[in-house]
């Protein structure tokens, strides 16, 4: 890849993204990226401080790629909260199941950070608890959901849901009945969810 003049930050990234593709994210180095856009190491460092510094933001802008259509699913409030509560759960395994088959270096780099309590991977959680806390609330306000606290809702839903978005179980992903398992365990979740005026008008 040519360097660009000045070089710049997203020119980095981008550089990055291949170099971890290329090599994996054990053996990806400054000097790799440096190599591969034709300038030195240090004209890396100047726009970030460490290799770790790199890393983060390359991850960062990996993960953030499907930020926008996991938010837009969950603000639309054309969707009832019940059906966009599953809808939103699945789209969550469907980004996952994605990025594993499709990066799976850039994925295992995101999953050393997330080993190492970055807050890449911290934000990522926070993100998405923040657009599941807002499905809640939608819920709550219109009197579907049962629930007086939309953010310690969310935190039980995504946990309870731990299944099918947390790094532990990314093996478990590709399951020919994956779906299937999250979609039962929707059902319970909105069951115990609605209240009971909302009960018999399922999602």
């Amino acid at each position: 890849m040519p360097a660009r003049s000045p070089l710049d930050a997203d020119t980095i990234l981008t550089a990055t993204e291949e170099i971890l593709r290329r090599h994996g994210p054990d053996k990806a180095t400054v000097v790799d990226v440096a190599r591969a856009l034709g300038v030195t190491h240090a004209a890396v460092y100047k726009h970030f401080a460490s290799k770790q510094a790199l890393r983060e933001a390359v991850t960062r802008r990996w993960l953030d790629r499907n930020r926008d259509t996991l938010a837009v699913l969950a603000a639309d409030r054309t969707v009832p909260p019940a059906r966009r509560l599953r809808a939103w759960l699945h789209a969550v395994l469907a980004v996952k199941q994605a990025k594993i088959r499709e990066d799976p270096e850039l994925f295992a780099a995101y999953g050393i950070l997330a080993a190492a309590h970055s807050t890449v991977a911290t934000d990522h959680v926070a993100d998405l608890l923040g657009q599941l806390a807002a499905i809640i609330a939608d819920g709550a306000a219109d009197g579907s959901f049962r629930t007086g606290d939309a953010a310690a809702t969310a935190r039980v839903v995504f946990h309870a849901t731990a299944k099918f978005n947390h790094l532990a179980h990314a093996a478990e992903w590709q399951n020919p009945g994956i779906g299937g398992e999250l979609d039962e365990v929707c059902s319970l979740l909105l069951e115990g969810l609605q209240s009971p005026a909302s009960a018999t008008n399922k999602e």
